[in-house]
Parts: C-alpha cells; structure tokens; sequence
C-alpha cells in the first residue's frame, strides 16, 4: 500500500478513507495501492478508444489513483490525423502496459455490425452454414461503406487489433474483445466465441455518459448519476475522447468519479480478474 507520505500509525490505519474525504483527489491515490487482492467491491473500469487527445490527462489520473484499466483498442481516427494505433501512438499505449493496464480488441477498423444477412437468422441457420453479417467500418480505408462480411472476416478483424496492441507493447491483450457500440447479434458473438473471443458489454450504471450531449447532460450530472447508481461488479464504460461531446468528460469527470466511487468503499480491478471472464482468460493465455 502506497502510504510513504503519512508520518504516523494512526494515519495509516485511516488512511483508506482519510485519503479520499480529507486530502481529496491529489492524495486519493494511495488508497490501495500495491494492496493484496482484497478488492470486496470491485467495480471494472473501461476505456475504448477515440480521438486521444485527453488520453494523456486520463493517463496522469490513473496513476495518481493507482488505478488499472481494460482498455478496447481500434484504430480510430484521431485529432492529430492519425489512428489511435498508428505509430506515433505507439509509445502512449507501451506505457500503458508498463503501468499494469490490461488491452483488448475493439475490432481494428471500428467496426460496427449492421444486421446478420437476411435468410441466416439463428433459428434457421442448420449447422454448416455460412454465416454472414452486414459490417460498416467507422475508420480505415473502407470507413462509411456497408459490406457483408463472413464470421472468418469478423474473426480476422478481432485479430488485427489484437495483433497490433501486443507488436506495440509487448503484452499479449487478453482474449476479450468489444463490439463498437455494443451492437451484436447471438451470431456475431457465437462467431467471435468460437475463434477465441468473449464479448464485453457494460451495466446499465456503468454507461457514464461521455458520448452523450453536454448541453442536456452535463460533466456534474453524469458525475452525480454514476456515484448514485454504480454497485459492486459493474462493468464501467468510457472513451478516450468523444468528437461529439463540446464539454469533454475526460478527465473532468474521471477523477471525482474515482475518489468517490473510493469513499463509498469500492476498489477497481482490470477484466483479467472479472468472475465472467477470469476462467476464459486463464482458459486461453496460460
């Protein structure tokens, strides 16, 4: 536990909620850090990828909160004109791994599933069958264009994010991946099941908000939801930035939310130790 800045017993026997209530955000860090696995409330914070450019503060927060992350990786357009796994990207995501985070899929070129094709519904499909889905990229050289794609596309495509995160940082992402915008079908997750990769979606108080207006939904509103509605075992959801959003969320939102979720008792693990996926990871990254 990282207490070297208290000077007495008596501070570091309080200083899980000293920490948070009495020094605030700066000091709220040290709450468990380096601590055994202890975490009774675990919430599982995540982060998708998106045009970067609060990626760096949202780096600096979590290690000031000594906390870790799952992050779903794509290759999506960023506001330097880049992709957020190009190269010169690359350095920011190797930090990441060096600091403990976990990586995963979010398909390399965004990809959003659009509908199985028509005639391949789940209940009529015989074994054998090809299956096949309607498939838009958001990003990449095909971005905006409907395609129908098969499952072994689909499977490729989960694989060549995951193939860039680990070139990149050294560390094999772990075989979890998120659909963009979390839209699936049974199919589509079936396909992606059986080429080694489990699906993460989020709970329903684990959507923050930064993809939402800010006019209609403020930084402190969203603020205000999350600490009333989160509860031990969700899923968290967040982006590294929003296009959309004209009052970023990140990281105005992110360091409250830690240091409070902190006070009401609750601690943070990556996905490797989530009860849905901890077998299937050990399962297939031994």
């Amino acid at each position: 536990m990282a207490c070297g800045r208290w000077t007495t017993r008596r501070a570091e026997r309080h200083m899980r909620f000293a920490v948070a209530i009495v020094l605030g955000a700066a000091s709220a860090g040290a709450i468990g850090a380096g601590a055994p696995n202890s975490c009774e409330k675990p919430v599982y914070l995540t982060f998708d990828t998106g045009h970067m450019a609060v990626a760096p503060l949202i780096a600096e927060v979590l290690n000031r909160q000594h906390v870790k992350v799952t992050f779903f990786a794509a290759n999506e357009r960023t506001q330097t004109g880049d992709g957020s796994l190009g190269d010169a990207w690359a350095p920011w995501w190797k930090a990441r791994a060096a600091e403990g985070h976990e990586f995963a899929s979010h398909t390399f070129d965004h990809v959003y599933w659009r509908g199985d094709v028509a005639g391949k519904s789940a209940k009529s499909a015989k074994p054998g069958d090809p299956v096949q889905f309607r498939m838009r990229p958001s990003a990449g050289p095909d971005e905006g264009r409907e395609q129908v794609w098969t499952a072994a596309q689909y499977c490729e495509e989960i694989d060549r994010s995951e193939k860039r995160l680990q070139a990149i940082t050294g560390k094999a992402p772990l075989p979890l991946f998120r659909a963009p915008g979390g839209k699936t079908s049974p199919r589509l997750l079936a396909a992606a099941k059986s080429c080694g990769y489990a699906h993460v979606g989020w709970a329903p108080a684990g959507f923050l908000g930064d993809e939402l207006p800010s006019e209609a939904y403020p930084n402190q509103a969203l603020l205000d939801k999350a600490l009333k509605g989160i509860r031990p075992g969700d899923i968290l959801l967040a982006h590294l930035g929003i296009w959309s959003r004209k009052d970023p969320w990140a990281p105005a939102v992110l360091e409250p939310l830690i240091v409070g979720l902190k006070a009401k008792g609750f601690c943070f693990e990556t996905l490797r130790a989530h009860p849905d996926y901890a077998a299937w990871i050990a399962a297939r990254r031994k």
